[in-house]
């Protein structure tokens, strides 16, 4: 579940309007997504619920966090539900299509159906704003778009399995079972493909199925203490584990992108 709602008094709108749309931006450049596109949904012509006065701030706050990003922004007139206007941010995928996920939208109609209010600087009762926040959209659509955008190929960090361990013969099953257990520790989700199959199969079974890193080991890496390292189609060559280690953190994004 990635919606909140977020309850804030008049003055406190602009800031978290702000907060909200810095974040949401910030969630998908962590998926490796660098263009996108704002759509501001302004006050229906004929049925809407909130005064016209809370409609205008709401609108005024929207343009205002959207100018502050930088990114080109359109407005849909009359576009908005009958209880909010919003923002929607479209993102472009790795061949140019766009996709609406992240929606920033008030909601003018549950605060007066739960009769919310809180007590103000003036000893006032006073009914908050409330803004509806959605970073992803649906998370099944989100994923198809990910998946799509990678090519199946998801950074290292976002991968089901991040590494699989290939050996080439039965005699490196218990080295290649203390490597295992090593990553393992270290919070890789890693699995080892130990069986009878031909080195070459395993390569192309692992690469179909889009696994980041393949370590392969046979008698010269065990008799080494090393590891053979492939990306996709590319060999780095051998090293250490805590050379491999070294250079492959499990938890940054950036490691393996869709160009690598």
């Amino acid at each position: 579940q990635d919606d909140a709602h977020i309850i804030c008094t008049r003055e406190q709108v602009e800031d978290e309007i702000s907060a909200a749309l810095f974040f949401s931006l910030n969630i998908l450049k962590q998926f490796n997504f660098k263009t996108f596109k704002l759509y501001i949904s302004t006050k229906p012509k004929e049925k809407y619920v909130g005064s016209s006065d809370d409609w205008n701030l709401a609108e005024h706050s929207l343009k205002q966090s959207v100018e502050k990003t930088g990114i080109p922004y359109e407005i849909d007139e009359g576009g908005g539900a009958f209880y909010g206007p919003k923002i929607d941010i479209k993102i472009e995928d790795a061949i140019g299509r766009q996709w609406q996920c992240s929606t920033i939208q008030f909601d003018f109609n549950l605060p007066t159906q739960f009769s919310m209010n809180f007590i103000n600087k003036n000893g006032e009762k006073e009914k908050p704003f409330m803004i509806h926040r959605a970073l992803l959209g649906s998370l099944e659509r989100f994923f198809g778009i990910l998946i799509e955008h990678y090519g199946g190929w998801f950074p290292l960090w976002l991968a089901p399995i991040q590494c699989r361990i290939l050996t080439i013969s039965s005699d490196v099953n218990s080295y290649s079972q203390d490597v295992l257990d090593s990553l393992k520790k270290r919070n890789w989700r890693v699995e080892c493909d130990s069986s009878s199959e031909k080195i070459g199969y395993k390569i192309r079974q692992a690469i179909s199925g889009k696994i980041p890193l393949l370590i392969i080991i046979g008698k010269n890496e065990m008799n080494d203490k090393t590891i053979s390292i492939r990306q996709k189609n590319n060999s780095l060559g051998s090293m250490t584990l805590d050379q491999f280690l070294e250079k492959f953190d499990n938890s940054n994004s950036n490691i393996i992108d869709n160009d690598n």
